[in-house]
C-alpha cells in the first residue's frame, strides 16, 4: 500500500478516536446524552438525534449525524467495561476538550483509564 497523502487538502477533515475504561456498564440511555453532549463540546450540529443499537454478541453502538460529518460510539461489558469513540468532522474542534469531557462523563478513574489518537 502506497503512503498516505492528503488527496484534498482545501476541505478541512479532523479525525479523533478516544477510548477507555468507564467506572459503571454503559447504557443506551448514557451512549445518547453522552453523544448530544458531545454535539456541543465539539461545536457541531446534530441533523438527527443520537441513534444506537444493541448488539447481544458485541454490546452497544451509537452514532450521530452532524451537519459537519459525525460520531460513532462503541461500549462493551464483556469481557471488560470498555468503550470507543470514532469522530470524523469537516469542521475544527478541540481534542483536549472532548478528551477531558469524555472522561468526566465516564467517571475515568486516572488518566492510565483513558488513551486518544488524532488522526
Amino acid at each position: 500500500m502506497s503512503e498516505f497523502r492528503d488527496l484534498a487538502p482545501g476541505i478541512t477533515r479532523q479525525r479523533l478516536v478516544v477510548e477507555g475504561y468507564p467506572s459503571f456498564p454503559v447504557s443506551e440511555v448514557h451512549i445518547r446524552t453522552y453523544l448530544h453532549e458531545l454535539s456541543q463540546v465539539t461545536g457541531m450540529v446534530p441533523l438527527i438525534p443520537p441513534v444506537t443499537h444493541r448488539s447481544t454478541r458485541y454490546g452497544w453502538a451509537g452514532w450521530i449525524h452532524w451537519e459537519t460529518s459525525g460520531a460513532h460510539f462503541y461500549a462493551w461489558d464483556d469481557p471488560l467495561l470498555f468503550f470507543s469513540v470514532d469522530i470524523y468532522t469537516c469542521k475544527p474542534f478541540d481534542p483536549a476538550a472532548v478528551i477531558a469531557f469524555t472522561a468526566a462523563f465516564f467517571a475515568v478513574t486516572s488518566p492510565a483509564s483513558i488513551v486518544a489518537k488524532e488522526f
